[in-house]
């Protein structure tokens, strides 16, 4: 493909000072599948492999300047979210997707941490629910996630069924539950649901503690694979083999969980 006619993607997402996911991550996933990344930064986080020890937001009128400063000059054939932090923020990004002409939209929530832990108050909850999620054509919850958005209790594979048709009813046409925070048989798999049928995305089990900014680089893989002209199921499994790929060559960097290796070719090169 000739420089000129290159893909673009959009993140709306947060920072992450240590590098490992939020834009960082993403921007590192788009370059990896040779699109074009552009950013609409939604918070500055201070954080590294051990944990995040502040978080600022910027304005509303700042995220949809700089989603505008894009869309009016250099466009983009994909957008996904991150971290949106708050209502008024998420108001503002889902008024700026809804103004779009068949925007392809991959949500990733980003509600609760892979362990559990709650990141958006329950008006910012309310409001990705409601206003955000319908406009998405692929949503990428986590088993946390997922349990708040269907209301449903997951703890076996017919759970993740029902939760995933309970979800897929707020309006989102593709339904993706992320297995990372699964275990025993279940652990590492991710159900695909489409309206029609749930089907499991699986590859091989990576064993390694460094797995930071799988979430993100997973939707921004789908989002990349979007914008390349994939269909929403072809570009999940793409993305899906992309992030195990790069979970095979995570950094043991820091103190804490390290991030997966974005460009695991050059790590292997040496």
């Amino acid at each position: 493909m000739l420089p000129g006619n290159i893909p673009v993607a959009l993140t709306i997402a947060g920072s992450d000072s240590g590098g490992g996911a939020g834009i960082q991550a993403d921007l590192k996933t788009f370059a990896f599948h040779r699109v074009h990344g552009t950013v609409a930064l939604t918070c500055v986080t201070a954080q590294n492999t051990q944990g995040v020890t502040r978080v600022d937001a910027l304005t509303p009128e700042a995220v949809m300047a700089q989603i505008e400063a894009v869309q009016t000059d250099i466009g983009f054939d994909s957008l996904k979210t991150g971290m949106l932090l708050n209502a008024e923020i998420i108001d503002t990004v889902s008024q700026a997707i809804a103004a779009l002409p068949n925007p392809k939209v991959v949500v990733d929530p980003v509600m609760v941490s892979r362990t559990g832990a709650i990141l958006l108050e329950a008006e910012a909850i309310a409001a990705m629910q409601t206003q955000l999620i319908p406009l998405g054509q692929v949503l990428t919850p986590n088993r946390y996630e997922a349990e708040i958005l269907s209301g449903i209790s997951i703890h076996s594979e017919a759970d993740i069924h029902q939760a995933a048709q309970a979800i897929f009813r707020l309006g989102c046409p593709h339904v993706l539950i992320k297995g990372g925070g699964f275990s025993g048989e279940l652990r590492g798999i991710d159900f695909w649901y489409d309206g029609e049928r749930i089907l499991k995305l699986q590859t091989h089990w990576v064993n390694t503690p460094h797995t930071h900014g799988t979430g993100c680089s997973l939707s921004a893989a789908i989002a990349a694979n979007l914008a390349l002209g994939y269909a929403p199921g072809d570009a999940a499994q793409r993305a899906k083999d992309y992030v195990t790929c790069a979970l095979g060559s995570a950094l043991s960097i820091g103190q804490g969980q390290g991030p997966i290796g974005h460009w695991y070719p050059l790590l292997k090169q040496g």
